[in-house]
C-alpha cells in the first residue's frame, strides 16, 4: 500500500502514521546535509536503505490494521430476532409469543443484553448472538392440544423467525429516496400512550415494501436510527435469501437458505420432543427448551455449518 497523510486521522494507525513522516523527514534531511560530501553521502544512501526498510514495516504493520478494522466492521455486533404468527390462529399467535420469550430468556442465561424494539420484535446487543442465532430463521411448528380445546384434538400451528445482523457497517446501502417514514406515538403496557410526542417511527423501503417500526427509543431520531439498522439488515437477508434460491442447486451443502418461509423445526409437546429437520436430530424435556434451554440445538448447528453443513430441511415429523 502506499502512503496517505489521511491515516493520522484514524486512531489505530495514527502513531505509525507520525512515524513513518518523523522517518521521511529524517531521510529527506539526512540527504540535505550531506551536500556534495561522498562520504556523507555514501552514509545518507545507507540511512535511505535502512528508513526505507523500516517504511516498508510500517506500510505492511497499517495494511494489517486496516484489514483486521474491515473485517470486524463487516461482522454482526447484533442480532434482531423479528417474530411473525404464520398458520394457526390464535395458537399461531400464542406460539410466536413463547418463541419471543425462548430466545429472550436464552439471551438473558448469557447475560447478554437485550431490549424490545417492537412488540414482537427483539434486539440482542452482542456479538456472539449472531453467531448463536443465525440458523433460526426459518418456520417453527408446534403440535399440542391448545388450551382453549375441550375435546383434546391435536393443533399444529405454526409461527416464523428472522434472524437479522445488526452490524457497524451497513453492507446494503440505501437510497434516501425509497424511504417513506411515518411517526407515531409510542404506546406503554395496556396501549397506554407513554409519550405525548410521536417517537415511534415506521419506515417503509417503497421498492421492496419492506416496513420497520421502532418504538422503543426515547427519541425519534433514536428510532430512526434504530429502524435503519434493522431496515439494512433486512435488505441483507432479503439479498441472501434470492441469491440462495438462484443458486438452489447448491442448497444440499447449506443448512437452509436463511428463507423465512422454510420449515425448520417441530416442537411436539404430547411426545415432548423438538427436532430440527434440517439435522434430522431431536431433543427432549420441552418445558426446558421453552425456557431457554436451546444450547444443544444452537451447538449442534453450529457444528454442522461447520463440517460443511446439511441438506435442507425435511418434513419427516
Amino acid at each position: 500500500m502506499e502512503y496517505s497523510p489521511d491515516l493520522k486521522n484514524n486512531h489505530a494507525t495514527r502513531y505509525l502514521a507520525e512515524e513513518f513522516e518523523r522517518l521521511e523527514h529524517e531521510r529527506i534531511s539526512s540527504r540535505e546535509a550531506a551536500g556534495e560530501d561522498a562520504l556523507l553521502l555514501e552514509m545518507a544512501e545507507e540511512d535511505d536503505a535502512r528508513i526505507k526498510g523500516r517504511q516498508a514495516e510500517i506500510l505492511e504493520d497499517i495494511e494489517r490494521i486496516l484489514a483486521r478494522e474491515k473485517e470486524e466492521e463487516s461482522k454482526p455486533k447484533a442480532v434482531v430476532l423479528e417474530f411473525r404468527a404464520a398458520a394457526g390462529g390464535d395458537e399461531a399467535s400464542l406460539f410466536a409469543t413463547e418463541l419471543r420469550d425462548m430466545y429472550m430468556k436464552y439471551a438473558e442465561g448469557k447475560n447478554w443484553k437485550m431490549r424490545r424494539v417492537d412488540d414482537m420484535t427483539v434486539e440482542i446487543d452482542n456479538p456472539a448472538a449472531y453467531d448463536d442465532l443465525r440458523y433460526e430463521t426459518g418456520v417453527h411448528r408446534v403440535q399440542r392440544v391448545p388450551v382453549t380445546e375441550k375435546s383434546g384434538r391435536i393443533h399444529t400451528s405454526t409461527a416464523s423467525v428472522a434472524a437479522l445482523p445488526i452490524r457497524v457497517k451497513p453492507v446494503v446501502e440505501i437510497n434516501p429516496t425509497d424511504i417513506e417514514m411515518e411517526f407515531t406515538r409510542s404506546g406503554g403496557a395496556g396501549g397506554q400512550n407513554v409519550n405525548k410526542v410521536e417517537t415511534a417511527v415506521r419506515l417503509i423501503h417503497k421498492p421492496s415494501g419492506i416496513d420497520v417500526r421502532s418504538s422503543s427509543e426515547r427519541s425519534q431520531l433514536a428510532n430512526r436510527l434504530k429502524a435503519m439498522e434493522i431496515l439494512a439488515a433486512k435488505l441483507e437477508a432479503l439479498a441472501i435469501e434470492q441469491e440462495a434460491k438462484t443458486h438452489a442447486d447448491l442448497r444440499s451443502g447449506q443448512i437452509g437458505t436463511g428463507d423465512r418461509s422454510e420449515k425448520i423445526r417441530t416442537y411436539n409437546f404430547l411426545q415432548d420432543r423438538v427436532t430440527d429437520h434440517r439435522l434430522k436430530e431431536s431433543w427432549h424435556n420441552l418445558p426446558k427448551v421453552m425456557l431457554g434451554g436451546i444450547d444443544g440445538i444452537v451447538e449442534s448447528l453450529k457444528t454442522a455449518a461447520d463440517n460443511g453443513g446439511v441438506g435442507a430441511a425435511e418434513d419427516d415429523d
